[in-house]
């Protein structure tokens, strides 16, 4: 392996250039990312082992500083837009002729490019024909390219496998429309990373079009079925002759995170059956063994199911710009999320130790009566309740009892994620932390996580958020409040 290569990633911002960054690094390439706003980039784990440079690939002058001396260029950009929307595919075409042309005056030795699979025979829908095109355009510029196609990804965190998730979570009876019978060969994300990675290693597979995917061929409703099965769910499916895209994308819409914009062109391609044709990635990659959709399934909810959800965190979920919002409700790879931001005229440390007071004798900031009400419903349902108060009542360390939660990190002076231990449909999670800004000026980051079980994990969510943004609201007021008056 030529260790001393260097990569520019596009699209890190996103699901895929964002896991694969990582791997190049652990391989010894040097790495390059590309993006249009930088300070997106805060927070990710690997930002000080890459060089970063800003740039648009609809901005041709902005491109040959990012391509300068770089040996592989991975092109992981692409617009998710449905009809209606104006002008995406040529702004697709465009993006790409752009990185194509500035590839070829920078003597780019390889660009390669994660595509859409799908028979280009048949009638594509119009997202899947602009991710070919794509391929094509990039071609065009002379540079060698490495085009691999896949259909759905299935990795914690994708567009394709959240809506699956979420609609086999929160339908306990769904009405599926003909393209739920689609067939489809899903992929993991592991075996993805693994063929993008591995194609640097192989100079056999330049000016190739390589069809990956996993070893099941099954349809969307086979893959409901095996999810529910993964979790415990029960799960049944009605068949209906006719769900237009647009009427299935504003079903997807209200069911799950994914906004109509965005499931219309997933929805569209599901016409289409995607499945491999060739054994060329057999072939080219025979030490990539593929993994069944249920493993896949299985590696993506280890996340979750182990408690293991920090990975999940890694975005810079706060802007440096000082324009965030107090609070911000979203939800993210299956999390519920609920963040609220304070600016403190006190130092990191005493905000730290204003949070990692909290409960046992000295109870909690606000409501008191409500927690430990709280603590005493769950008593009754066989819960731990909420009287194990606290080992310490200044110094905490991971795997301490406090009240019904479980210390699950804590980084002195920064951070504390507290884990729920109370019976709940779903796993839940709290977490402080103390941002050191100007000189005497934190920033307080206080959020709620919550993975929902189920339809009824998020009946709880939403029935109960009211009366939870009330309490979480005047907490962090009142933690404001105590760590500035001990400034």
């Amino acid at each position: 392996m030529e260790e001393h290569l260097r990569c520019l990633v596009t699209g890190v911002t996103g699901y895929i250039g964002g896991r694969l960054v990582p791997e190049l690094l652990k391989k010894g390439y040097r790495v390059r990312v590309l993006s249009r706003d930088t300070d997106r980039l805060q927070g990710r784990p690997w930002i000080n082992d890459v060089e970063v440079v800003e740039a648009d690939v609809l901005q041709p002058d902005t491109l040959p500083t990012a391509l300068q001396d770089v040996d592989v260029a991975y092109y992981l950009i692409h617009s998710m837009s449905g009809k209606g929307s104006s002008g995406f595919h040529d702004r697709d075409i465009q993006a790409a002729r752009n990185f194509g042309n500035a590839a070829e005056r920078q003597n780019v030795d390889r660009i390669i490019y994660l595509g859409g699979l799908g028979d280009p025979d048949d009638q594509l829908s119009e997202h899947l024909a602009s991710r070919q095109k794509t391929g094509s355009i990039l071609r065009e510029s002379g540079v060698s390219v490495t085009e691999f196609r896949a259909a759905v990804v299935v990795g914690s965190g994708s567009k394709s496998f959240e809506m699956v998730r979420y609609l086999t979570e929160r339908v306990p009876i769904m009405i599926c429309p003909s393209w739920v019978y689609s067939k489809v060969q899903p992929i993991a994300i592991r075996n993805v990373l693994q063929y993008l990675t591995s194609a640097i290693e192989k100079p056999e597979t330049k000016n190739e079009i390589i069809e990956i995917g996993g070893s099941s061929v099954i349809t969307y409703a086979d893959m409901m079925k095996t999810y529910a099965t993964v979790n415990g769910l029960k799960r049944i499916l009605i068949p209906v002759p006719v769900l237009s895209p647009t009427l299935s994308s504003h079903w997807v819409h209200w069911m799950t995170p994914i906004p109509a914009s965005l499931a219309r062109p997933l929805i569209e391609g599901l016409k289409n059956d995607v499945i491999v044709q060739s054994d060329k990635a057999q072939k080219l990659f025979p030490e990539i063994t593929p993994l069944s959709y249920k493993k896949a399934v299985e590696l993506a909810m280890a996340r979750i199911d182990t408690d293991d959800v920090e990975t999940t965190w890694n975005d810079a979920l706060i802007s440096s710009k000082g324009d965030e919002e107090p609070v911000i409700l979203k939800t993210r790879e299956g999390l519920n999320i609920e963040r609220r931001i304070r600016t403190i005229h006190s130092s990191q440390e005493q905000v730290f130790k204003t949070f990692s007071s909290l409960g046992g004798e000295k109870g909690w900031p606000v409501f008191q009566w409500a927690w430990k009400l709280r603590g005493i419903a769950d008593r009754l349902i066989g819960g731990v309740g909420f009287r194990r108060g606290r080992r310490n009542p200044t110094e905490l360390r991971v795997g301490d009892a406090l009240d019904f939660w479980r210390v699950e990190a804590i980084k002195p002076g920064e951070l504390l994620r507290l884990r729920a231990e109370m019976k709940v449909p779903g796993k839940a999670w709290l977490e402080f932390q103390a941002i050191k800004q100007q000189e005497k000026t934190t920033k307080l980051v206080q959020t709620a996580y919550f993975a929902p079980k189920g339809l009824f994990g998020l009946l709880y969510w939403y029935g109960l958020y009211p009366f939870h943004s009330l309490i979480f609201s005047q907490m962090i007021e009142k933690l404001a409040q105590q760590a500035e008056n001990k400034k």
